[in-house]
């Protein structure tokens, strides 16, 4: 009994926790008006996910990123109430432009070239680094991680 107890415990303890899942990333980060949904895996060590908000406001951001390097394109596709610009919502545009591009071979992708896509649709376009990993990276890209701060659910 004390023998077959010390071999539960011993594989418990070798063996590796669970891996996130895309569903697994879906979070409220500002409680019940602010979160991130979502998650794709776009293929190519890249992913995509929304991050919105919807306190006295609305609005609803599309990031894609690359897991390896940490560039990330950031675009606003839905906006009400958070400016005084006027409220527009190009959400479907915005995901038609982001699917062409991926749909193409992956060595033709380029940020640069989402952004140029996106330039009549989106707003706000941004293309940056990442300094953390985001939850999808770690769910499908784990090993790509490179210089990014590996993902944790309170970031």
């Amino acid at each position: 009994m004390i023998r077959a107890l010390a071999y539960v415990v011993a594989v418990a303890v070798a063996s590796p926790v669970s891996a996130l899942s895309l569903d697994e990333c879906d979070r409220t980060t500002h409680v019940s008006h602010g979160g991130e949904s979502g998650h794709r895996d776009m293929g190519a060590g890249r992913v995509g996910y929304i991050e919105w908000w919807s306190q006295e406001g609305v609005y609803t951001d599309f990031i894609v990123a690359d897991c390896a390097s940490g560039k990330f394109l950031k675009t606003r596709a839905r906006e009400e109430r958070m400016s005084e610009r006027a409220p527009f919502d190009r959400t479907d545009d915005v995901v038609k432009i982001i699917e062409r591009e991926f749909a193409a071979s992956p060595s033709l992708f380029s940020f640069e070239r989402l952004a140029s896509g996106l330039k009549r649709t989106g707003r706000d376009i941004e293309v940056a680094t990442l300094t953390h990993e985001p939850c999808a990276c770690a769910a499908v890209y784990p090993e790509l991680r490179e210089a990014l701060s590996p993902y944790k659910d309170d970031q």
